[in-house]
C-alpha cells in the first residue's frame, strides 16, 4: 500500500488527500508561482551575464579611445 503524500506547512504535516478541493487548488497555485519564480530566476540570471559581457565589450572599446578631459 503506497503511503499518502504529505506537505508541511507552518511545521504541520498534513495529508493532501484530506484537503478541501479549495485546498488542492491554492496548493496547485503556490506550486506554479513556486515554478514560474524559478524559471524567472534562471532568466534573470542570464540577462545578467549577458548585462555582464556586454560591459566588457564596452569597456574593450573604451580602452581605444581617448578620454575627453
Amino acid at each position: 500500500m503506497a503511503a499518502s503524500q504529505t506537505i508541511d506547512i507552518d511545521c504541520k504535516s498534513y495529508e493532501i488527500d484530506s484537503l478541501s478541493d479549495e485546498a488542492k487548488s491554492q496548493l496547485g497555485n503556490i506550486r506554479a508561482v513556486d515554478a514560474e519564480l524559478k524559471r524567472l530566476d534562471r532568466q534573470k540570471a542570464i540577462a545578467q551575464t549577458a548585462r555582464n559581457a556586454y560591459a566588457r565589450a564596452l569597456q574593450e572599446e573604451l580602452a581605444k579611445v581617448e578620454p575627453k578631459q
